[in-house]
């Protein structure tokens, strides 16, 4: 069984969060609810279950060794012609798509980030807009203002939240990388 209320994320660590944390405070509707994260894997399973999922997901991180990512370029999703959602694109994706491609063969029912017409496409969500000329002038300014952050990725997160509409999500564990 899965649920809405929890996941497993990418969680880039806290010292990169307040550039992050500026531009999601500003345009984005769920910054209380996430914290800056790259989704892996959601809807997940219960939190009642994390904690075989947990010896589940060290088992798939068997040989993953630490890379280093860089979050610069601002794209956006079209979700129809009045809703756009504004991110940051990982990069290099190819680590990120790896080590996605390891969770869901272990967990292949919890695979929706996959169902998309781009399959899974590693982002990190700062923002929505609600109209193009909004979207076109939110992605110029954030562009020329934004200066690449850098960053190990080393770990992933367990996270859920409680079940209130305004509830946050909560790291409950992390699982480090298996070299």
């Amino acid at each position: 069984m899965k649920t809405h209320r929890s996941a497993v994320a990418l969680i880039p660590p806290l010292e990169v969060w307040p550039t992050i944390q500026g531009i999601r405070r500003r345009y984005d509707r769920q910054f209380r609810r996430w914290m800056p994260h790259v989704t892996l894997l959601y809807p997940f399973r219960p939190f009642e279950e994390f904690e075989e999922a947990a010896e589940r997901l060290s088992k798939a991180l068997l040989g993953v060794e630490p890379f280093e990512l860089e979050l610069a370029t601002f794209h956006h999703f079209e979700h129809n012609t009045r809703t756009f959602t504004l991110w940051l694109a990982p990069q290099p994706a190819e680590p990120l798509v790896d080590l996605q491609a390891r969770l869901v063969r272990e967990f292949p029912d919890c695979n929706e980030v996959n169902l998309h017409s781009t399959g899974f496409l590693p982002h990190l969500s700062v923002g929505q807009a609600r109209t193009r000329e909004e979207l076109e002038v939110r992605l110029a300014l954030l562009q020329t203002r934004f200066r690449p952050i850098r960053f190990v990725a080393t770990e992933i997160a367990l996270i859920h939240r409680g079940p209130g509409h305004r509830d946050r999500f909560e790291v409950e564990s992390l699982i480090p990388f298996q070299v």
